[in-house]
């Protein structure tokens, strides 16, 4: 979670989510210094939310989606509670309309 807790790291993912790309790449699409992307992929990489793999001099990255599925299973509690949550306002506010009628 600490992961994808960071905006540069989100925007690291939606690229990958879409197709591999190199470092370089990625440094292109963020608004920071190289020296940051790398600290930010290493992140990622250790997370195991990427992998890297190596073409001559350029390392090519891509997402592990596996990974992101057990972020959904835990997230999945938090939805049925705010599913839960926004199902009870909507009955209350159907009652508030009906009581002001």
């Amino acid at each position: 979670m600490q992961a994808l807790a960071d905006p540069n790291r989100r925007t690291v993912l939606e690229i990958l989510r879409d197709h591999e790309a190199t470092a370089g790449e990625l440094a292109d699409a963020l608004p920071i210094a190289r020296p940051g992307v790398s600290r930010h992929l290493r992140v990622l990489r250790e997370a195991r939310l990427v992998d890297v793999r190596q073409d001559a001099q350029r390392r090519i990255y891509r997402l592990r989606p596996e990974a992101l599925i057990e972020v959904d299973e835990w997230l999945e509690e938090y939805r049925v509670l705010w599913r839960n949550r926004l199902d009870a306002l909507h009955t209350e506010v159907k009652r508030g309309r009906r009581a002001i009628r």
